[in-house]
């Protein structure tokens, strides 16, 4: 399959290598088509590698990955160009995180909105699943990295594509079916990307990025 991963930094390259060792012909997209990053990637990734402008990349790929900074992801996307977006499965792994004033960073956006939704709202003719921003990026591709049952999330207002996106993360990533929790339409993203400043602080008391999340369930006698 084409695919395009739009975003240059770790989670883009991580998501990028990953596909190309399950045989996919990826391409790296940024804001110029000679940025270092996305080139210096591209010619050690091989003959299914490659790399262009955020347009280029979107054009090139059946279904895309947005992984770009979530204080640049709207800019990004507008980029890309919406006729490149259209009909398409777009993957969104971006979190609205303002860095700008330091560590723990703020949220740009949250309890009433998020940006999941700010994407789909700007892109109507995009199919917007929000999956993968609640973990490090290693774990994202490798979620053995992390022992036992955890979980993952996916929000978006189509049911086909959340339900073809579960099927990526299982055969392309690894990811357990049943570990795969599906939390409705597009406003569901609000409560994952509110989730990232726990995660963060977790992250730092912790010491390192490697963990995850895992859903016990209980109640009375008959419960679902």
């Amino acid at each position: 399959m084409k695919i395009a991963v739009l975003g240059t930094g770790g989670v883009g390259r991580t998501i990028a290598d990953k596909l190309l060792s399950a045989g996919h012909d990826v391409r790296m997209g940024s804001r110029t088509a000679s940025s270092e990053k996305a080139s210096g990637w591209a010619a050690s990734a091989g003959p299914h590698g490659s790399h262009g402008t955020f347009a280029d990349a979107a054009a090139f790929g059946q279904v895309i990955f947005n992984c770009t900074a979530g204080t640049g992801s709207l800019p990004a996307l507008e980029m890309a160009g919406r006729e490149n977006l259209a009909g398409k499965i777009l993957i969104d792994l971006s979190n609205p995180l303002d860095f700008s004033r330091g560590m723990p960073p703020t949220l740009t956006v949250s309890n009433d909105d998020s940006l999941g939704e700010r994407i789909q709202r700007a892109f109507p003719e995009a199919r917007v699943v929000k999956t993968l921003n609640t973990v490090t990026a290693r774990v994202m591709v490798e979620p053995s990295l992390v022992p036992g049952d955890h979980v993952l999330f996916l929000s978006g207002n189509e049911p086909e594509a959340k339900a073809q996106v579960a099927e990526w993360l299982t055969s392309w990533f690894g990811w357990t079916r049943k570990n795969l929790i599906d939390l409705g339409d597009i406003t569901s993203a609000r409560g994952v990307e509110m989730y990232l400043p726990l995660w963060i602080r977790m992250m730092l008391a912790r010491g390192h990025p490697f963990f995850n999340i895992a859903v016990a369930s209980g109640g009375p006698p008959g419960a679902k």
